[in-house]
């Protein structure tokens, strides 16, 4: 797949399908992400977004076409491809897998090569940015839904990955907490798609909207007000 250099995440043609479903859960979706954008995925449940995401990191069966940061997404390619992305799942449990959360949160950096005391250091600051540096030395199973989200977007942000997917990144969280992450994502320097159905945190941190209905995008456009209609039912 040609790639211009500042697409750093491009769908063409996709079409995706989960083994045990009759029909596509995608329909031949297109569309480039540049580098540095920040772009919400908006539609109701059950409209493809998860699904979109997943296909990103190669776990639903795709055809078409899908690269991200100039590689192709290929069975072959598949650890470069992740290695590049960031992903906050809808339920932060699945990713909180150490026993302590400052390590948590820390491991990302470590990978890359960080010193441990560096590391830790970073993790602390992040933990600080999402308002729950007191919970640094607390276990995953002390926490609740709300805070392992905010544990968990901490670490995926801290290693500023070129392309960030995001489901739900605002799920449990209080009015401050999301201005708070709608400043982060405003601020970072990677493109990001954020699958939501908070419509606030979309326009305060994106500055482009798709619409995903039944597995299609059927628009895309830079003023959310032109698609709001369609999300809230009005």
């Amino acid at each position: 797949m040609t790639t211009s250099t500042d697409c750093v995440l491009g769908f063409r043609n996709v079409t995706a399908r989960y083994p045990s479903a009759s029909g596509a859960a995608l329909h031949d979706c297109s569309f480039n992400l540049k580098r540095g954008e920040h772009a919400a995925l908006l539609g109701l449940n059950g409209s493809g977004k998860t699904t979109l995401l997943l296909a990103v990191v190669g776990l639903v069966e795709t055809t078409g076409e899908i690269s991200v940061d100039g590689v192709a997404l290929r069975s072959s390619t598949l650890n470069v491809i992740r290695a590049s992305i960031g992903m906050l799942f809808s339920t932060p449990e699945d990713q909180l897998l150490f026993p302590r959360v400052l390590d948590d949160v820390a491991y990302g950096l470590l990978r890359k090569g960080v010193v441990p005391a560096e590391a830790l250091a970073r993790a602390r600051e992040a933990l600080h940015t999402f308002g729950v540096e007191e919970l640094a030395d607390k276990e995953p199973y002390e926490l609740s839904h709300g805070q392992r989200l905010r544990v968990a977007l901490a670490g995926v942000l801290i290693v500023k990955p070129p392309v960030l997917l995001l489901d739900e990144a605002t799920a449990a969280l209080d009015p401050p907490s999301r201005r708070a992450l709608a400043q982060v994502l405003r601020e970072t320097d990677s493109a990001f798609l954020l699958a939501t159905h908070d419509l606030a945190t979309a326009q305060e941190s994106c500055g482009r909207f798709l619409l995903l209905e039944n597995g299609r995008i059927v628009a895309d456009t830079p003023i959310l007000d032109e698609i709001r209609h369609r999300i809230e039912g009005e």
